[in-house]
């Protein structure tokens, strides 16, 4: 039986959310396999403490879990049906009165028939999970795995270019159905991290490429980060702060196999190290400069 998920994260039953989220984050941290690699016992905590915050982190499912409608594990509480939840409308037995304390195997037996007359045949309830992308995974997509309250897992294929906030059906893997009906859909909402680097702006990637003075006046080539790899630009001479160039096709994928492009924004940077030689170019520069961008002849010229 799963333990009650505020014992397991250490918050009392009044927590905020902000005050849940804190209290994950904080045991993750200390917990995560990859940062006690071969401690079981701290795997298993983790998964408790995954399983917990899966349930009090979501508003609906904290609220179920309070009024009792689900359990620690997320499943269904076993609800008391009474005579009169069955009987028929045109019977005197569907009246809320006197059939109260009637429940039980015989009882049930008796109104569905011993032929099946009437049995109920339901869909099972889907249920929700959230499933946190890395955004080079959200735009390449591929094979993701959700862990399950109770251990385990569910296989979750990410289309290319799926966007933050979509959720994803997978049908059937739901709760079980109750008579024989079919059993209801996993949805999987998608939370897209950020990337340090790249930007999305609809179907296309923007970055920011830090370029040489050099480059900037002579023109060059310069290695671009894409989200297929990294690629050869060509940097146009006289290119200034805020230059703006295209890589087609380069940014996210489309549904027919087209992609969006990547923008990157070009940032002139001088040298780290102090440069005399560059600073008197400069300086001579500046001194035939007329303001204009023009030249100008010195005096008696």
């Amino acid at each position: 039986m799963a333990a009650d998920p505020y014992s397991t994260l250490g918050v009392k039953k009044d927590a905020s959310p902000d005050e849940i989220q804190k209290a994950y984050r904080k045991l993750a941290k200390k917990l995560h396999p990859d940062l006690n690699p071969g401690n079981k016992q701290a795997e298993e905590r983790f998964k408790d403490v995954a399983a917990a915050y899966d349930l009090l982190g979501d508003q609906d499912k904290r609220g179920r879990f309070d009024r009792g409608e689900i359990d620690a594990s997320g499943q269904e509480r076993p609800r008391q049906r009474y005579y009169r939840d069955f009987a028929d409308a045109a019977s005197p037995y569907s009246s809320d009165a006197g059939f109260a304390d009637f429940a039980g195997d015989d009882i049930l037996s008796e109104i569905f028939g011993r032929q099946g007359r009437g049995t109920v045949r339901m869909r099972g309830p889907d249920v929700h999970y959230r499933l946190e992308l890395d955004f080079l995974d959200a735009i390449n997509g591929g094979k993701q795995q959700i862990t399950l309250p109770d251990g385990s897992t569910l296989d979750v294929t990410i289309p290319p270019g799926i966007s933050n906030g979509t959720v994803l059906r997978l049908r059937g893997k739901g709760r079980p159905g109750i008579g024989g009906g079919p059993p209801g859909d996993a949805l999987v909402e998608v939370e897209v991290r950020p990337h340090p680097v790249f930007q999305r702006k609809g179907d296309d990637i923007h970055v920011e490429m830090p370029i040489p003075l050099r480059d900037a006046v002579l023109g060059g080539k310069v290695a671009v980060p894409t989200p297929t790899g990294t690629v050869t630009m060509t940097i146009p001479k006289w290119s200034n702060t805020g230059t703006v160039l295209r890589l087609k096709g380069r940014g996210v994928p489309r549904p027919g196999g087209a992609r969006g492009d990547e923008y990157v924004t070009l940032k002139v940077m001088l040298p780290k190290n102090r440069d005399p030689e560059l600073e008197k170019l400069i300086a001579q520069w500046a001194s035939t400069d007329d303001g204009t961008g023009g030249r100008r002849h010195a005096m008696g010229a």
